[in-house]
């Protein structure tokens, strides 16, 4: 166990990035009272960027989070936590834990400090701590209240993933539970680990617990081996075992009076029991409540009703009391609209579908909900920018196909309609015409029409070889680099095709007058060509990389070359003076991956496997701006420029990030 609420982490203060405080939802000062516990609960939303090389102001700051959405797995719960205020609501996303605010999810906080996969977080009932949990079996418990986000305690209840855990109603105790080897629960106390009950009855994998709110306490599970278990305490002891159900128990839950209790199952029922005696009360609808398995339930605040939602596609609210289905939300007709998760907070009604869209349902039209939020769950491996109608866009490609497009203000965002790439988005570009360009690892490049947003299935072309990078020149033109292929396109159309390079294209550039492209290989070389007609011809020139090219970039005026490579150099070339050196930029621990130019071209940006990011001045290397831990736990895969103060960062952690860069 590891105590002590000082805990020094490395890159403090760069753990977790949200907007600063302005807005709705944003938190204030906190008055603190004599004790020095903070006198109300304000959601912590808003940091101060972390520390610069450079003394003084700060030379960026984070504006805004576009949060990944949930990580789902079809088959399998998904649990969304809510604050006891009410204000924000939490998810888990590879070792991320994302906290958004309920009214505005475009203000979002990530706590990246599990070195492996969280399962589960939820929060205190006091609201001053979450505690979250991993694959690996180890527990979390941190602050809410302070910036930093400090670690309070951490624990190894049992050695396997933690699928669910529980607070009881004084924040004093935790229930876990999870698939642990020689146990699959504990119940212990928050601040010392000693433990004050056992979880037993059980043979299979512990799926769902809960603690009742009011006392006298009583804890309940749900597992694999088709059963729930009742628990007094405390210390809690197993006190009998419910077995009306005949499959996997997905979800357990007590009402926040403490009267109920309800249970859940992959066998399409939800049973009601008497909260303090574990009585059986009812079967709601009599036998199936669903067609398909039961993944979640969530109490209304006033314990009259409850929220289920199903792999049948369907989520429904039930009175309780009287038995019966008050309403039925018909979520879709694909498999990715398969209900997983549901939180009943306030007002809000939540469900997550497997697609990982968050559902804000609509009791009033239950066929439509009121808001979708979208995003990415899986890595996001490219980005661009545009301006469009006067608002500026943000498009965002994933591994998984999906392109994503934000509203760079308020974060409103959307995909794309109709049926599009079908494996990683490797690379996108804007062209002349306000078509987004990409290709993908399903061997395609597409031309997406970016004012009707919609994929055409004659708009994409199909490569011999798969394209992993490309760029976009005046005149229709598009370069597409294949494993081992140049292939020039004109207007959505192949027109020629360079085999036997020699060498392993890896990154293209056209410059601006669209006469030249330049291909940086993994031979150390950036290779110059010229765009004659529909003909690419080999200018039989090379420029010299410190190492494997990764990414190159021409200024927008053209006046520079920019190009980094595997050895963590960033070399940028003179194209008046026939592509001399004109500078060399050191800084990155590691891989170099991605490089923008600004508007101004004076500056560009890059980023690394590192996670760093580094804003230089062409005309000295020694005057830079850098953004440690940019994106905590992987590397940048993107970057692009809104304008020349306004910077957009992507990472294989699936969220998107807008700094405000500023120069002395």
């Amino acid at each position: 166990m590891v105590k002590g609420s000082g805990e020094r982490r490395a890159g403090a203060g760069a753990s977790w990035f949200a907007p600063r405080a302005s807005g709705a939802g944003a938190a204030a000062a906190e008055p603190q009272s004599p004790a020095g516990a903070p006198a109300a609960f304000l959601p912590c939303l808003c940091l101060p960027p972390p520390p610069s090389e450079q003394v003084g102001e700060e030379p960026y700051e984070i504006k805004k989070v576009f949060a990944s959405l949930p990580q789902v797995e079809r088959g399998v719960s998904k649990i969304i936590g809510g604050d006891p205020k009410g204000n924000n609501f939490l998810y888990t996303n590879g070792k991320c834990v994302v906290i958004r605010n309920i009214d505005n999810p475009a203000i979002a906080d990530i706590y990246t400090e599990h070195a492996h996969q969280v399962v589960v977080a939820k929060y205190a009932p006091s609201g001053f701590y979450i505690a979250s949990g991993d694959v690996s079996g180890k527990l979390r418990i941190w602050d809410t209240t302070q910036k930093e986000h400090l670690l309070k305690y951490e624990y190894q209840p049992f050695a396997g993933k933690i699928k669910d855990l529980a607070w009881t109603e004084d924040s004093k105790r935790i229930a876990v539970v999870g698939e642990g080897r020689e146990k699959f629960g504990a119940v212990f106390l928050w601040d010392s680990g000693s433990s004050v009950g056992e979880i037993t009855g059980h043979n299979k994998v512990i799926n769902s617990v809960d603690i009742k709110q009011t006392r006298p306490y009583r804890l309940a599970t749900g597992s694999d081996d088709n059963c729930a278990a009742f628990f007094e305490g405390p210390p809690f002891k197993f006190k009998f075992t419910l077995i009306d159900h005949t499959r996997f128990v997905n979800c357990v839950r007590f009402s926040p009076d403490g009267n109920r209790f309800a249970t859940a199952s992959a066998d399409g029922q939800i049973f009601v029991y008497d909260g303090k005696t574990g009585e059986k009360v009812c079967a709601l609808g009599g036998g199936k409540a669903h067609d398909g398995g039961i993944y979640a339930i969530s109490w209304s605040p006033d314990s009259s009703q409850l929220l289920s939602a199903s792999g049948d596609k369907t989520a429904k609210i039930w009175d309780v009391g009287a038995n019966s289905i008050v309403n039925t939300f018909n979520m879709g007709s694909n498999v990715l609209d398969q209900q997983l998760g549901c939180l009943w907070q306030k007002d809000h009604l939540l469900t997550i579908s497997l697609s990982g869209y968050i559902n804000y349902l609509d009791k009033n039209n239950p066929n439509k909900p009121l808001r979708v939020i979208k995003g990415h769950s899986k890595s996001i491996q490219c980005l661009t920018v545009h301006k469009n109608g006067g608002k500026s866009y943000i498009y965002s490609g994933s591994n998984d196909g999906h392109i994503n497009y934000w509203d760079s203000e308020t974060g409103e965002n959307d995909g794309f309609s109709g049926k599009g790439h079908t494996n990683q988005v490797s690379r996108m570009a804007v062209d002349e015409m306000d078509q987004l360009v990409t290709c993908s690892m399903d061997d395609t490049v597409r031309y997406t029409n970016l004012s009707k947003r919609d994929y055409s299935g004659q708009d994409a072309v199909k490569m011999d070889v798969q394209p992993k990078c490309l760029a976009v020149g005046p005149g229709g033109y598009t370069v597409v680099l294949c494993i081992g292929q140049i292939v020039l396109m004109k207007d959505k159309k192949k027109c020629f095709a360079i085999d036997d390079l020699g060498y392993e294209p890896e990154a293209v550039a056209i410059h601006p007058t669209g006469s030249t492209a330049a291909v940086g290989g993994a031979d150390g070389n950036v290779h110059l060509y010229s765009i004659q007609g529909t003909a690419l011809k080999s200018d039989d020139k090379t420029l010299e990389a410190k190492g494997p090219v990764t990414d190159l970039a021409y200024s927008h005026d053209g006046a520079f070359l920019a190009v980094c490579d595997a050895n963590k150099v960033v070399t940028v070339f003179s194209v008046a003076d026939g592509y001399a050196e004109h500078n060399v930029f050191y800084g990155h621990h590691a891989k170099v991956v991605c490089l923008a130019w600004s508007p101004d071209n004076e500056h560009f940006a890059s980023g690394g496997m590192d996670m760093m990011v580094y804003v230089w001045t062409v005309s000295d290397p020694e005057t830079r701006v850098k953004i440690p831990d940019a994106h905590r736990l992987h590397h940048v895969s993107g970057l692009a420029w809104l304008d020349e103060h306004t910077l957009v960062t992507t990472s294989h952690d699936a969220s998107v990030k807008e700094w405000s860069i500023s120069y002395n």
